[in-house]
C-alpha cells in the first residue's frame, strides 16, 4: 500500500503507523508537489521498510537520479510518456522503477508490455489534462487476470468504501491512493488508516 502525495513529515508517520508499505512524494506540477528540503524532512522520520517513492511526470533522467540518490529515494514512479529506456537508464544506476500506464475505455496491454522492464506497473485512469491524481476509477473488469501475467499497482479513484472491491477483481501487488484519503484537499490520518484497515482485511482472508 502507498499513499501517495504526502506533503508532511506529521502524515507520513501517519501512513507509516497505520500501516502502508510506501510512500509517495510527488516532483512534477502537482497542488501536492513537494521541494527538495521538504521530501528530505519527510524521509527522514520513515521507520524501516516504509519506502518513499518519488512522482516524476516527464523529467530528464539525470534529474531523476540526482533526486533519488540525494534525497534518498527507495523508487521512483514515472507517470508521463516516459519511453522504455528510460527505465534501463534508472535500473543501470541501481534505481528501482515504477512505471504508471493510463486506462481508458481498455488497458492497452501492448504498451503494458513495452514496460515490462519495470519493477511494478501501475494502472491509472486516464484523465485528460492530468497526469495522476484525478479521483477518478476506471472500469477496474478491464484488468481483471492481467495480474497473472504483470506485476501491478492498482491506482484511481480508490477510497476505503471501493478498495475491497477492487482487490477482489483486479488483485494486484499492490495499491496507491491520494486523494481517496483526503478531506478538504488534505491528506486525514483517520481515512488513510481505515483505507489501510480495508486492505489488511481483506488480505488476511485470502
Amino acid at each position: 500500500m502507498k499513499i501517495c502525495g504526502v506533503l508532511s513529515p506529521e502524515i507520513a508517520q501517519a501512513a507509516a503507523n497505520a500501516g502502508a508499505d510506501a510512500i509517495g512524494l510527488i516532483f512534477a506540477e502537482s497542488r501536492r508537489r513537494v521541494t527538495v528540503a521538504q521530501a528530505a524532512r519527510i524521509v527522514a522520520v520513515l521507520p524501516p521498510f516504509v519506502s518513499a517513492v518519488g512522482v516524476f511526470v516527464d523529467a530528464p533522467a539525470d534529474e531523476v537520479l540526482s533526486l533519488a540518490h540525494g534525497v534518498p529515494l527507495d523508487a521512483v514512479q514515472l507517470h508521463g510518456e516516459e519511453p522504455p529506456e528510460m527505465i534501463e537508464i534508472l535500473r543501470a544506476q541501481g534505481v528501482r522503477v515504477l512505471k504508471a500506464v493510463k486506462v481508458g475505455e481498455r488497458v492497452d496491454v501492448a504498451e503494458v508490455e513495452r514496460y515490462r522492464a519495470a519493477s511494478a506497473l501501475m494502472l491509472d485512469t486516464r484523465v485528460d489534462g492530468l497526469a495522476g491524481g484525478s479521483g477518478h476509477a476506471f472500469d477496474w473488469n478491464l484488468a481483471k487476470g492481467l495480474s497473472d501475467r504483470f506485476p501491478l499497482i492498482l491506482s484511481g479513484g480508490l477510497v476505503p468504501e471501493n478498495v475491497t472491491q477492487a482487490l477482489e477483481i483486479v488483485r494486484p501487488f499492490g495499491v496507491d491512493v491520494s486523494s481517496g484519503v483526503e478531506t478538504g484537499g488534505q491528506k486525514d490520518p483517520e481515512k488513510i488508516r481505515k483505507f489501510i484497515e480495508q486492505v489488511r482485511r481483506w488480505e488476511s482472508a485470502q
